[in-house]
């Protein structure tokens, strides 16, 4: 357990500096400072508490968990996930993996993965949201 938590640690230590890292990018781009702060939070999110919950998965080997977060996870962990705040972490994530991909921490094709998955599930993932918020959309009968 000691290691896990020593594991842990470190890998936060190095998300904590791609978040300030990540914001320094998206003050280069020019977005406003509401924007950024979004994006930073919303990053922080995935890669703090989503990819270190079950295991020990640092951001740049994360892109790839995307559908289980936005399907799933964030949607019955997060109590103010919304279809608005799955829209808006899709393109958070977006950016931040595009920014990996520019300074050369994942490749194309990992890219790439990410943005078809996003276009392939989100529609899936906002059906799945809508029915989670309604209680009487029932997936069976009783």
């Amino acid at each position: 357990m000691e290691d896990y938590e020593a594991k842990a640690e470190e890998i936060r230590k190095q998300n904590e500096q791609l978040l300030v890292e990540f914001q320094q990018y998206l003050i280069d781009k020019q977005l406003s400072t509401k924007t950024i702060n979004k994006h930073v939070l919303n990053v922080d999110f995935y890669i703090n508490q989503f990819l270190l919950h079950d295991g020990l998965l640092e951001a740049k080997k994360g892109a790839l968990a995307i559908g289980g977060f936005l399907g799933y996870w964030f949607i019955r962990k997060a109590m103010w996930s919304s279809v608005a705040q799955i829209n808006e972490n899709a393109t958070s994530l977006k950016k931040f993996y595009t920014f990996l991909y520019e300074r050369g921490d994942i490749d194309e094709e990992t890219l790439d993965e990410l943005k078809d998955t996003i276009k392939e599930e989100k529609p899936e993932w906002l059906e799945t949201m809508q029915r989670y918020d309604d209680p009487f959309d029932m997936p069976f009968e009783l």
